[in-house]
């Protein structure tokens, strides 16, 4: 008896995998969350290595609509309690903790994996396996790292007093701020990161824009959400790890972050796009470096949109230099206006039906006021006459 050959249909192996219980979708790797987010699609499988997920990259994971997260770190170490993982469990994304780290080597970007119960698949083979994490596991993650903030209250504690150290000629004598061309004297400066509530904050700030014409300058991927709001970035400040080549080449100046000792490892990108850049050494983070240098030349006003302000929010953006925007803000003193939640502040309490309903109310009692008046009635019967007027040419016209 002939063997008849087996065919290989295109889509047939995955329409099988798809029958499988569990999560099926193609999976997107990467080991940095926010350039990971920059091309997730929704239904997709998100591979991480993300220890202490904090709140801002969940909610990007969130708005993309990955349809699972997988990490290989843990996504709750104990050290402080971040919130990225109860915000993908809230929003019914499933999140896979502490998975084999080989997943980086055995999964493609663009593979086809399945996952259930912590298992991962690549076709018919068991290529990693993690903890799924449950609402229960997560709060019970979260009450032992709260055990724990006092010890990393003092590390914070620490770390500020040798940014002092280190940064003291920068904070106390502005020694070591760039010359740059964007004029700044007794200009209002909107800084923009994406932060917290950054768009909602920044849709609401419209009104003030317009009004004022402030500097606009765009932290790294804050640059990229000026031009989604539809402005244009003055100037973009830092290590351009996460802004796109649209925002770059928008026309604003650069200003690129550098460590203390001068390393610059986005100076190598602009370069490589042809661009020019200012070179800014500092120790403290790249929304430091913005405030310190519309501080520095003259700015009257500085407006945040994004940034970091609260202890959680500094622990939540894990890295110990967290503690040189606590002193930053220190030194720019009164002239900082925070608009971190000034979206949930300014909200208007009054619906659109109370507003139809005001309008009408409005019209109606100007009718009555025409109707009852002397010169009322004259505008009445003028306007009487010209829609009649108005009736019988269009009556003509069909006539």
């Amino acid at each position: 008896m002939m063997k008849v050959p087996s065919l290989n249909v295109p889509g047939l192996r995955r329409r099988k995998v798809e029958d499988l219980p569990g999560i099926t979708a193609v999976a997107r790797v990467d080991r940095r969350t926010k350039r990971l987010t920059k091309r997730l699609q929704p239904g997709e499988i998100a591979i991480i290595d993300h220890v202490d997920l904090d709140r801002v990259s969940a909610e990007a994971l969130v708005a993309c609509g990955a349809a699972a997260v997988i990490n290989v770190a843990p996504s709750i170490s104990g050290r402080y309690p971040n919130m990225g993982p109860k915000i993908l469990l809230d929003a019914g994304i499933p999140l896979i903790d502490d998975a084999s780290p080989e997943l980086f080597e055995r999964v493609a970007d663009g593979d086809v994996i399945r996952v259930r119960d912590g298992m991962i698949y690549l076709g018919d083979e068991l290529v990693g396996k993690g903890q799924p994490q449950t609402a229960e596991s997560v709060e019970a993650a979260m009450t032992e790292a709260r055990a724990g903030l006092s010890a990393q209250i003092e590390a914070f504690a620490a770390n500020t007093m040798e940014y002092i150290r280190r940064e003291r000629d920068l904070l106390i004598d502005g020694i070591g701020v760039p010359d740059v061309r964007t004029v700044m004297e007794g200009r209002h400066v909107l800084i923009v990161v994406r932060g917290y509530h950054y768009k909602e904050d920044l849709a609401t700030l419209r009104p003030y824009i317009r009004e004022y014409r402030p500097i606009l300058i765009g932290v790294d991927g804050g640059a990229d959400a000026l031009l989604e709001a539809g402005y244009v970035p003055d100037m973009i400040v830092g290590d351009f790890d996460s802004v796109s080549e649209k925002a770059l080449f928008s026309g604003a100046e650069l200003v690129v972050h550098a460590y203390r000792d001068g390393r610059a490892p986005g100076l190598e990108r602009v370069r490589r796009l042809g661009l020019e850049a200012v070179v800014f050494p500092a120790t403290g983070t790249s929304e430091d470096v913005a405030m310190l240098l519309a501080d520095a030349k003259g700015a009257s006003l500085i407006v945040a949109v994004g940034t970091h302000w609260t202890l959680d929010e500094f622990l939540d953006k894990g890295r110990s230099g967290m503690a040189s925007t606590f002193l930053t803000r220190l030194r720019v003193g009164s002239k900082l206006v925070d608009a971190k939640g000034v979206s949930r502040l300014y909200r208007s309490r009054i619906s659109t039906s109370s507003l139809l309903l005001l309008v009408a109310t409005t019209l109606l009692t100007i009718g009555v006021v025409l109707s009852v008046s002397p010169i009322g009635q004259v505008w009445l019967n003028g306007f009487l006459v010209a829609w009649n007027g108005f009736i019988f040419w269009l009556v003509g016209l069909f006539s």
